[in-house]
Protein backbone atom coordinates (compact mmCIF):
# COMPACT_ATOMS: atom_id res chain seq x y z
CA UNK A 1 0.00 0.00 0.00
CA UNK A 2 1.41 3.28 -0.61
CA UNK A 3 2.36 5.96 1.59
CA UNK A 4 0.25 9.04 0.99
CA UNK A 5 3.13 11.56 1.80
CA UNK A 6 0.98 14.82 1.00
CA UNK A 7 -0.68 13.84 4.53
CA UNK A 8 2.51 14.30 6.48
CA UNK A 9 3.50 17.35 5.16
CA UNK A 10 2.65 20.88 6.70
CA UNK A 11 0.45 23.08 5.27
CA UNK A 12 2.35 25.42 3.28
CA UNK A 13 -0.37 27.93 3.18
CA UNK A 14 -1.11 27.52 7.17
CA UNK A 15 0.69 30.41 8.77
CA UNK A 16 2.24 29.36 12.27
CA UNK A 17 1.64 30.24 15.63
CA UNK A 18 5.04 32.13 16.26
CA UNK A 19 8.22 31.80 14.75
CA UNK A 20 10.93 30.19 16.21
CA UNK A 21 13.42 33.18 16.81
CA UNK A 22 9.84 35.12 18.37
CA UNK A 23 9.68 32.83 21.01
CA UNK A 24 11.64 30.94 23.83
CA UNK A 25 10.85 28.36 26.01
CA UNK A 26 12.13 28.42 29.30
CA UNK A 27 12.61 25.82 32.33
CA UNK A 28 12.78 27.20 35.90
CA UNK A 29 16.64 27.38 36.13
CA UNK A 30 16.04 29.23 32.86
CA UNK A 31 13.64 32.11 34.80
CA UNK A 32 16.15 31.80 37.92
CA UNK A 33 19.32 32.66 35.62
CA UNK A 34 16.98 35.56 33.94
CA UNK A 35 15.77 37.16 37.85
CA UNK A 36 19.77 36.59 38.71
CA UNK A 37 21.12 39.04 35.64
CA UNK A 38 18.36 41.65 35.84
CA UNK A 39 19.60 42.25 39.97
CA UNK A 40 23.48 41.86 39.14
CA UNK A 41 22.81 44.75 36.29
CA UNK A 42 20.52 46.97 39.29
CA UNK A 43 23.28 45.63 41.84
CA UNK A 44 25.78 47.67 39.61
CA UNK A 45 24.01 51.16 39.40
CA UNK A 46 22.63 51.05 42.99
CA UNK A 47 25.73 49.12 45.16
CA UNK A 48 23.01 47.69 47.78
CA UNK A 49 22.99 43.80 48.03
CA UNK A 50 21.39 41.36 45.97
CA UNK A 51 18.36 40.85 48.31
CA UNK A 52 17.24 44.64 47.91
CA UNK A 53 17.74 44.93 44.71
CA UNK A 54 15.04 41.66 44.01
CA UNK A 55 12.39 43.28 45.97
CA UNK A 56 12.88 46.62 44.64
CA UNK A 57 12.65 44.41 40.86
CA UNK A 58 8.94 43.12 42.43
CA UNK A 59 7.63 46.31 43.37
CA UNK A 60 8.37 47.98 40.05
CA UNK A 61 7.26 44.98 38.08
CA UNK A 62 10.86 44.53 36.66
CA UNK A 63 10.89 47.64 35.20
CA UNK A 64 14.49 48.79 35.42
CA UNK A 65 14.31 51.99 34.02
CA UNK A 66 10.89 52.97 36.12
CA UNK A 67 13.19 52.04 38.94
CA UNK A 68 16.25 54.22 38.29
CA UNK A 69 13.74 56.95 37.20
CA UNK A 70 11.39 56.97 40.89
CA UNK A 71 15.67 56.54 42.32
CA UNK A 72 16.90 59.32 41.01
CA UNK A 73 13.88 61.83 41.54
CA UNK A 74 14.84 60.86 45.37
CA UNK A 75 16.80 63.59 47.47
CA UNK A 76 18.91 60.75 48.70
CA UNK A 77 19.51 56.33 48.18
CA UNK A 78 19.14 55.80 52.17
CA UNK A 79 15.85 57.91 52.38
CA UNK A 80 14.59 55.84 48.80
CA UNK A 81 15.42 52.53 50.28
CA UNK A 82 13.61 53.24 53.70
CA UNK A 83 10.79 54.55 51.48
CA UNK A 84 10.74 51.11 49.71
CA UNK A 85 10.97 49.18 53.14
CA UNK A 86 13.78 47.88 52.37
CA UNK A 87 15.83 49.29 54.88
CA UNK A 88 14.86 50.13 58.50
CA UNK A 89 14.05 53.43 59.90
CA UNK A 90 16.84 55.27 61.24
CA UNK A 91 14.63 55.37 64.57
CA UNK A 92 15.15 51.60 65.38
CA UNK A 93 17.07 50.57 68.12
CA UNK A 94 18.49 47.07 69.43
CA UNK A 95 15.74 45.59 71.60
CA UNK A 96 17.15 44.71 74.91
CA UNK A 97 13.84 41.74 75.30
CA UNK A 98 15.48 38.11 76.45
CA UNK A 99 12.19 36.38 75.96
CA UNK A 100 10.33 35.32 72.74
CA UNK A 101 7.45 38.43 72.91
CA UNK A 102 5.48 35.66 69.98
CA UNK A 103 5.85 32.31 72.21
CA UNK A 104 7.18 33.76 75.63
CA UNK A 105 9.62 31.29 75.79
CA UNK A 106 13.29 31.50 76.52
CA UNK A 107 16.06 30.87 73.88
CA UNK A 108 17.96 32.61 71.00
CA UNK A 109 16.13 35.11 69.46
CA UNK A 110 16.86 36.81 66.13
CA UNK A 111 15.15 38.91 63.45
CA UNK A 112 15.16 41.24 60.70
CA UNK A 113 17.50 44.41 60.33
CA UNK A 114 14.98 46.30 62.59
CA UNK A 115 15.81 44.66 65.63
CA UNK A 116 12.57 43.05 66.16
CA UNK A 117 13.07 39.50 67.58
CA UNK A 118 11.38 36.53 67.92
CA UNK A 119 12.79 32.51 68.80
CA UNK A 120 13.69 30.77 64.99
CA UNK A 121 10.28 28.41 65.86
CA UNK A 122 8.49 31.41 65.47
CA UNK A 123 9.86 32.83 62.75
CA UNK A 124 10.02 29.61 60.87
CA UNK A 125 5.93 29.37 61.49
CA UNK A 126 5.69 33.24 60.30
CA UNK A 127 7.29 32.77 57.04
CA UNK A 128 5.94 29.32 55.91
CA UNK A 129 2.51 30.51 56.34
CA UNK A 130 3.10 33.72 53.91
CA UNK A 131 4.91 31.23 51.31
CA UNK A 132 1.82 29.26 51.37
CA UNK A 133 0.11 32.43 51.00
CA UNK A 134 2.13 32.94 47.97
CA UNK A 135 4.15 36.45 49.12
CA UNK A 136 7.37 37.76 47.55
CA UNK A 137 7.72 40.40 50.11
CA UNK A 138 7.15 39.57 53.36
CA UNK A 139 7.30 41.71 55.79
CA UNK A 140 8.28 42.15 59.48
CA UNK A 141 6.21 40.37 61.76
CA UNK A 142 5.94 43.08 64.42
CA UNK A 143 2.81 45.04 64.14
CA UNK A 144 2.91 48.41 61.86
CA UNK A 145 6.86 47.51 61.13
CA UNK A 146 6.75 47.82 57.12
CA UNK A 147 10.28 46.61 56.69
CA UNK A 148 10.81 43.50 54.12
CA UNK A 149 13.05 40.81 55.16
CA UNK A 150 15.93 39.77 52.91
CA UNK A 151 15.81 36.52 50.86
CA UNK A 152 18.70 35.37 52.26
CA UNK A 153 17.06 35.80 55.69
CA UNK A 154 13.98 34.20 54.36
CA UNK A 155 15.88 30.96 53.93
CA UNK A 156 17.54 30.93 57.23
CA UNK A 157 13.97 31.53 59.09
CA UNK A 158 12.75 28.62 57.34
CA UNK A 159 15.94 26.17 57.17
CA UNK A 160 15.45 23.21 55.57
CA UNK A 161 15.66 22.58 51.78
CA UNK A 162 11.74 21.58 50.99
CA UNK A 163 10.57 24.99 52.08
CA UNK A 164 13.54 26.72 50.69
CA UNK A 165 12.24 25.59 47.56
CA UNK A 166 9.20 26.60 48.17
CA UNK A 167 10.14 29.94 48.69
CA UNK A 168 11.74 30.25 45.61
CA UNK A 169 9.17 29.34 43.60
CA UNK A 170 7.30 32.21 45.05
CA UNK A 171 9.96 34.23 43.84
CA UNK A 172 9.98 32.78 40.34
CA UNK A 173 6.21 32.68 40.60
CA UNK A 174 6.15 36.69 41.41
CA UNK A 175 8.62 37.64 38.57
CA UNK A 176 6.75 35.41 35.83
CA UNK A 177 3.29 37.02 37.03
CA UNK A 178 3.92 40.71 36.68
CA UNK A 179 6.48 40.10 33.49
CA UNK A 180 4.79 40.94 30.06
CA UNK A 181 6.91 39.25 27.84
CA UNK A 182 7.01 35.61 29.61
CA UNK A 183 3.67 33.47 31.02
CA UNK A 184 3.59 29.95 32.67
CA UNK A 185 2.16 27.41 30.05
CA UNK A 186 -1.04 26.27 31.43
CA UNK A 187 -0.87 22.66 30.44
CA UNK A 188 -0.99 20.18 32.69
CA UNK A 189 2.41 18.97 34.42
CA UNK A 190 4.07 20.85 32.25
CA UNK A 191 6.89 23.17 33.71
CA UNK A 192 7.54 25.47 31.58
CA UNK A 193 7.39 28.99 30.71
CA UNK A 194 7.16 30.49 26.97
CA UNK A 195 8.72 34.11 26.73
CA UNK A 196 7.77 36.02 23.86
CA UNK A 197 9.69 39.51 22.58
CA UNK A 198 6.97 41.09 21.05
CA UNK A 199 3.44 41.02 23.06
CA UNK A 200 0.45 41.06 21.01
CA UNK A 201 -3.42 41.21 21.76
CA UNK A 202 -4.60 37.43 21.81
CA UNK A 203 -1.27 36.00 20.69
CA UNK A 204 -1.84 32.43 20.25
CA UNK A 205 0.87 30.40 21.32
CA UNK A 206 1.93 26.14 21.15
CA UNK A 207 3.92 24.94 24.27
CA UNK A 208 6.00 22.01 22.93
CA UNK A 209 4.21 19.88 25.31
CA UNK A 210 1.36 20.41 23.14
CA UNK A 211 -0.99 23.15 25.00
CA UNK A 212 -2.62 25.79 22.86
CA UNK A 213 -3.03 29.19 24.59
CA UNK A 214 -3.38 32.86 24.33
CA UNK A 215 -0.57 34.40 25.91
CA UNK A 216 -2.57 37.86 26.56
CA UNK A 217 -5.32 36.48 28.82
CA UNK A 218 -4.01 33.33 29.63
CA UNK A 219 -6.73 31.37 28.64
CA UNK A 220 -6.86 28.27 26.35
CA UNK A 221 -6.65 29.87 22.67
CA UNK A 222 -9.90 31.48 21.87
CA UNK A 223 -9.66 32.37 17.75
CA UNK A 224 -11.53 34.66 16.67
CA UNK A 225 -12.86 36.18 19.92
CA UNK A 226 -10.55 38.82 21.31
CA UNK A 227 -9.58 38.71 24.69
CA UNK A 228 -11.95 41.52 26.05
CA UNK A 229 -14.91 40.05 24.66
CA UNK A 230 -13.92 36.51 25.72
CA UNK A 231 -13.67 38.05 29.31
CA UNK A 232 -17.46 39.19 28.96
CA UNK A 233 -18.76 36.47 27.70
CA UNK A 234 -16.76 34.16 30.30
CA UNK A 235 -18.41 36.36 33.12
CA UNK A 236 -22.06 36.14 31.17
CA UNK A 237 -21.75 32.04 31.30
CA UNK A 238 -21.09 32.51 35.14
CA UNK A 239 -23.40 35.00 36.07
CA UNK A 240 -26.46 33.06 33.98
CA UNK A 241 -25.15 29.80 35.17
CA UNK A 242 -28.95 28.82 36.20
CA UNK A 243 -29.20 27.95 32.39
CA UNK A 244 -26.82 24.90 32.98
CA UNK A 245 -29.86 23.73 34.24
CA UNK A 246 -32.27 24.98 31.45
CA UNK A 247 -30.24 23.38 28.70
CA UNK A 248 -30.03 19.40 28.94
CA UNK A 249 -26.51 18.62 28.88
CA UNK A 250 -26.60 15.12 28.33
CA UNK A 251 -29.73 13.02 27.87
CA UNK A 252 -33.17 14.52 25.51
CA UNK A 253 -35.67 12.96 24.42
CA UNK A 254 -36.75 12.21 20.11
CA UNK A 255 -38.04 15.34 18.38
CA UNK A 256 -40.30 12.64 17.18
CA UNK A 257 -40.95 9.78 19.20
CA UNK A 258 -40.13 11.49 22.92
CA UNK A 259 -38.14 8.01 23.50
CA UNK A 260 -34.68 9.37 25.83
CA UNK A 261 -31.58 9.79 23.91
CA UNK A 262 -28.43 9.99 25.76
CA UNK A 263 -25.29 11.72 23.60
CA UNK A 264 -22.13 9.49 24.05
CA UNK A 265 -19.83 10.94 21.29
CA UNK A 266 -18.73 14.13 19.75
CA UNK A 267 -20.81 13.97 16.65
CA UNK A 268 -23.71 16.11 16.74
CA UNK A 269 -26.21 13.57 14.02
CA UNK A 270 -28.49 11.99 16.49
CA UNK A 271 -30.54 8.92 14.91
CA UNK A 272 -33.51 7.30 17.76
CA UNK A 273 -32.81 3.93 18.79
CA UNK A 274 -36.48 3.25 18.98
CA UNK A 275 -36.97 0.56 16.33
CA UNK A 276 -40.44 1.84 15.18
CA UNK A 277 -38.99 5.45 14.90
CA UNK A 278 -35.26 6.12 13.62
CA UNK A 279 -35.50 9.55 13.13
CA UNK A 280 -32.38 11.35 12.42
CA UNK A 281 -32.01 14.70 14.10
CA UNK A 282 -29.26 17.23 14.82
CA UNK A 283 -28.63 16.97 18.87
CA UNK A 284 -27.82 21.03 18.60
CA UNK A 285 -31.33 21.95 17.52
CA UNK A 286 -33.52 18.93 16.86
CA UNK A 287 -34.06 19.69 13.18
CA UNK A 288 -34.27 17.23 10.70
CA UNK A 289 -30.96 15.85 9.59
CA UNK A 290 -30.95 14.86 5.84
CA UNK A 291 -28.64 14.43 2.96
CA UNK A 292 -25.23 13.73 5.79
CA UNK A 293 -24.22 16.89 6.96
CA UNK A 294 -26.44 19.16 4.87
CA UNK A 295 -28.14 20.15 8.28
CA UNK A 296 -27.27 23.82 9.40
CA UNK A 297 -28.49 25.45 12.46
CA UNK A 298 -25.50 28.14 13.02
CA UNK A 299 -27.59 31.18 12.55
CA UNK A 300 -30.43 32.39 15.06
CA UNK A 301 -33.73 34.20 13.53
CA UNK A 302 -34.94 36.32 15.55
CA UNK A 303 -38.31 36.47 15.90
CA UNK A 304 -40.85 39.06 15.48
CA UNK A 305 -41.92 39.56 18.99
CA UNK A 306 -40.11 41.93 22.06
CA UNK A 307 -42.04 44.56 21.75
CA UNK A 308 -42.41 44.70 25.44
CA UNK A 309 -39.94 45.50 27.42
CA UNK A 310 -40.78 41.63 28.66
CA UNK A 311 -40.93 40.43 25.49
CA UNK A 312 -37.19 42.01 24.58
CA UNK A 313 -35.42 40.37 27.47
CA UNK A 314 -36.88 36.67 26.73
CA UNK A 315 -35.96 37.35 23.04
CA UNK A 316 -32.44 38.66 24.30
CA UNK A 317 -32.41 35.33 27.27
CA UNK A 318 -33.36 33.16 23.51
CA UNK A 319 -30.60 34.46 21.60
CA UNK A 320 -27.61 34.14 24.12
CA UNK A 321 -29.01 30.38 24.87
CA UNK A 322 -29.07 29.76 21.52
CA UNK A 323 -25.60 30.87 21.09
CA UNK A 324 -24.44 29.35 24.51
CA UNK A 325 -26.21 25.96 23.48
CA UNK A 326 -23.95 25.47 20.25
CA UNK A 327 -20.76 26.96 22.43
CA UNK A 328 -21.13 24.70 25.38
CA UNK A 329 -21.85 21.36 22.82
CA UNK A 330 -18.74 21.51 21.04
CA UNK A 331 -17.37 22.07 24.18
CA UNK A 332 -19.20 18.73 25.39
CA UNK A 333 -18.06 17.29 21.81
CA UNK A 334 -14.86 17.91 22.87
CA UNK A 335 -14.58 16.04 25.96
CA UNK A 336 -16.54 13.27 25.04
CA UNK A 337 -14.10 12.60 21.66
CA UNK A 338 -11.58 11.34 24.46
CA UNK A 339 -13.21 7.73 24.24
CA UNK A 340 -13.18 8.21 20.07
CA UNK A 341 -9.41 8.44 20.65
CA UNK A 342 -8.88 5.52 22.13
CA UNK A 343 -11.30 3.89 19.36
CA UNK A 344 -8.90 4.83 16.87
CA UNK A 345 -5.78 3.65 18.35
CA UNK A 346 -7.51 0.58 18.62
CA UNK A 347 -8.31 0.80 14.96
CA UNK A 348 -4.42 1.71 14.18
CA UNK A 349 -3.61 -1.61 15.85
CA UNK A 350 -5.99 -3.32 14.19
CA UNK A 351 -4.88 -2.13 10.93
CA UNK A 352 -1.28 -2.52 11.35
CA UNK A 353 -1.64 -6.12 12.16
CA UNK A 354 -3.52 -6.41 8.35
CA UNK A 355 -0.41 -5.43 6.97
CA UNK A 356 -0.43 -1.69 6.89
CA UNK A 357 2.58 -0.18 8.33
CA UNK A 358 2.76 2.56 11.18
CA UNK A 359 3.51 5.91 8.67
CA UNK A 360 0.16 4.74 6.86
CA UNK A 361 -2.76 4.51 9.58
CA UNK A 362 -0.99 7.81 10.89
CA UNK A 363 -4.21 9.56 8.41
CA UNK A 364 -6.33 8.40 11.94
CA UNK A 365 -4.47 10.14 14.19
CA UNK A 366 -3.94 13.35 12.12
CA UNK A 367 -7.26 13.01 11.32
CA UNK A 368 -8.71 13.38 15.30
CA UNK A 369 -6.45 16.16 15.74
CA UNK A 370 -7.88 18.40 13.15
CA UNK A 371 -11.43 17.21 14.14
CA UNK A 372 -10.43 18.55 17.77
CA UNK A 373 -9.00 21.83 16.15
CA UNK A 374 -12.33 22.49 14.65
CA UNK A 375 -14.21 21.24 17.25
CA UNK A 376 -11.89 23.83 19.70
CA UNK A 377 -12.25 26.90 16.92
CA UNK A 378 -16.66 25.83 16.55
CA UNK A 379 -16.60 26.32 20.00
CA UNK A 380 -15.30 30.35 20.37
CA UNK A 381 -17.27 30.95 16.47
CA UNK A 382 -20.27 31.16 18.02
CA UNK A 383 -19.09 33.15 21.56
CA UNK A 384 -17.33 35.94 18.74
CA UNK A 385 -20.70 35.77 16.45
CA UNK A 386 -23.18 36.27 20.07
CA UNK A 387 -21.38 40.07 19.89
CA UNK A 388 -21.26 40.56 16.32
CA UNK A 389 -23.95 42.87 14.53
CA UNK A 390 -25.94 40.83 11.72
CA UNK A 391 -24.87 42.78 8.49
CA UNK A 392 -23.50 41.72 5.54
CA UNK A 393 -19.60 40.68 6.80
CA UNK A 394 -21.36 38.99 9.63
CA UNK A 395 -23.76 37.07 7.16
CA UNK A 396 -20.08 36.35 4.89
CA UNK A 397 -18.78 34.69 8.53
CA UNK A 398 -21.84 32.55 9.23
CA UNK A 399 -21.41 31.29 5.82
CA UNK A 400 -17.86 30.59 6.80
CA UNK A 401 -19.03 28.85 9.71
CA UNK A 402 -21.40 26.98 8.42
CA UNK A 403 -19.12 25.30 5.66
CA UNK A 404 -16.37 24.67 8.47
CA UNK A 405 -19.52 22.91 11.01
CA UNK A 406 -20.81 21.19 8.14
CA UNK A 407 -17.51 19.67 7.33
CA UNK A 408 -16.73 19.15 10.97
CA UNK A 409 -19.36 16.26 11.77
CA UNK A 410 -18.86 15.03 8.23
CA UNK A 411 -15.44 14.07 9.25
CA UNK A 412 -16.80 13.24 12.58
CA UNK A 413 -19.01 11.21 11.22
CA UNK A 414 -16.51 9.26 8.87
CA UNK A 415 -14.72 8.81 12.27
CA UNK A 416 -17.37 7.55 14.96
CA UNK A 417 -19.78 5.70 12.58
CA UNK A 418 -17.88 4.39 9.33
CA UNK A 419 -15.07 3.03 10.90
CA UNK A 420 -15.91 -0.44 11.05
CA UNK A 421 -18.08 -0.41 8.17
CA UNK A 422 -16.01 0.56 5.81
CA UNK A 423 -13.15 -0.97 3.37
CA UNK A 424 -9.82 0.41 4.53
CA UNK A 425 -8.91 2.08 1.07
CA UNK A 426 -12.64 4.03 1.14
CA UNK A 427 -12.48 4.79 4.87
CA UNK A 428 -8.85 6.25 4.02
CA UNK A 429 -9.74 8.18 1.01
CA UNK A 430 -12.71 9.50 2.41
CA UNK A 431 -11.04 10.40 5.76
CA UNK A 432 -7.52 12.37 4.00
CA UNK A 433 -10.28 14.05 1.81
CA UNK A 434 -12.44 15.05 4.35
CA UNK A 435 -9.48 16.16 6.75
CA UNK A 436 -7.81 18.38 4.24
CA UNK A 437 -10.85 20.47 3.68
CA UNK A 438 -11.90 20.91 6.75
CA UNK A 439 -8.29 22.43 7.44
CA UNK A 440 -8.93 24.70 4.68
CA UNK A 441 -12.14 25.84 5.62
CA UNK A 442 -11.09 26.36 9.28
CA UNK A 443 -8.06 28.65 7.90
CA UNK A 444 -10.52 30.39 5.35
CA UNK A 445 -12.75 31.46 8.34
CA UNK A 446 -10.08 32.33 10.56
CA UNK A 447 -8.47 34.48 7.60
CA UNK A 448 -11.80 36.30 7.12
CA UNK A 449 -11.75 37.05 11.19
CA UNK A 450 -8.27 38.12 11.05
CA UNK A 451 -8.52 40.30 7.80
CA UNK A 452 -11.86 41.84 9.31
CA UNK A 453 -10.11 42.73 12.59
CA UNK A 454 -6.84 44.21 10.55
CA UNK A 455 -9.60 46.46 9.17
CA UNK A 456 -11.54 47.20 11.70
CA UNK A 457 -14.72 46.27 9.46
CA UNK A 458 -16.98 44.05 12.24
CA UNK A 459 -19.39 45.57 14.34
CA UNK A 460 -19.89 44.78 17.52
CA UNK A 461 -23.12 44.56 20.11
CA UNK A 462 -22.13 45.79 23.44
Amino acid sequence: MEIDEELFMEDSDSEPEFLEDELQVMKFEDLEEEMKVAIADLQDVLEVSPDICRVLLQKFKWNKDALLDRFYESSDAVSFLIEAHVLPSRSVSESEEEDCQICCMEGRLTGPACNHKACSECWKAYVTEKIKEGQSEIECMTPNCKLIIEDSQVEQFIGDPIGIASYRRVLVNSFVRVSKTIKWCPGENCLKAVKVHQPSESRLIVCPCGTRFCFTCGNEGHEPIDCNYLRKWLKRCMDDSETFNWIHANTKDCPKCSAPIEKNGGCNYMRCENTACRYEFCWMCFGSWKNEGAHSCNTFREKNEGKTDREKSRVSLERYLFYYNRYIGHERSLKLEKKLKEKIARKMEEMQQLSMTWVEVQFLQKAVEVLSECRHTLKYTYAFAFYLKRENNAIMFEANQNDLEQATEQLSGFLERDLDRENLITLRQKVQDKSRYVEQRRKALLDHCNEGNDENIWVFNE
